[in-house]
């Protein structure tokens, strides 16, 4: 079976592909030709993941999924959220995004957050989600070079390095995409294995 995975990131694909049972084959936006920008004009996570799903399930006709991450900071009334990739503007620019992050937590004492994943899957002509969460704080400096986004200021609760200190075999043994992930691939094995 064909599952289309909403994205042109072929890191992702390769990742995922080698997680899901042999009889899954996955493929990405540019194998369906799409190659336009998603509209993502939701007001939660969910929302957004299931506007992408739609949107690439619409125009192929074949089963996919589609994720969306933010990170959510208590002190801050849950923000950036669902504007985590655009937070200090539409550039999409992260060490602006962390920048105007850490500055708006100066002075304030409380750091926790988290970071959440949501992905819609369209199977079957049903709709699916499913969540990963992790725990953690915000740090005052970043520090590390691995990952991308928020990655350098975020330590998540049980270790004391940040996401970008860690080996990537490390943070998607226990990542939100990671957990995420995982819930989908165990769906996508019950059904291959009831074929």
């Amino acid at each position: 079976m064909k599952l289309l995975f909403v994205t042109n990131n072929q890191h992702k694909i390769s990742e995922i592909s080698a997680l899901l049972p042999q009889e899954v084959e996955l493929v990405g936006l540019s194998d369906v030709g799409i190659y336009e920008d998603i509209p993502e004009t939701g007001d939660t996570l969910k929302a957004n993941a299931l506007q992408k799903a739609e949107y690439a399930f619409s125009r192929t006709n074949k089963w996919c999924f589609a994720d969306d991450t933010g990170l959510e900071v208590e002190a801050l009334g849950g923000a950036p959220g669902i504007h985590s990739a655009r937070y200090a503007g539409e550039a999409k620019n992260s060490t602006d995004n962390v920048k105007l992050l850490l500055k708006n937590l100066k002075e304030i004492k409380n750091r926790r957050a988290r970071f959440k994943t949501v992905i819609a899957l369209i199977y079957e002509n049903e709709r699916y989600f499913f969540e990963g969460i992790v725990e953690g704080k915000i740090i005052d400096t970043p520090i590390g070079t691995e990952g991308f986004g928020y990655d350098p200021v975020f330590i998540p609760i049980g270790y004391n390095e940040t996401f970008a200190q860690m080996p990537l075999s490390l943070k998607n043994t226990i990542s939100h995409r990671a957990k995420a992930i995982n819930k989908l691939i165990e769906f996508i094995r019950i059904y291959t294995i009831k074929q």
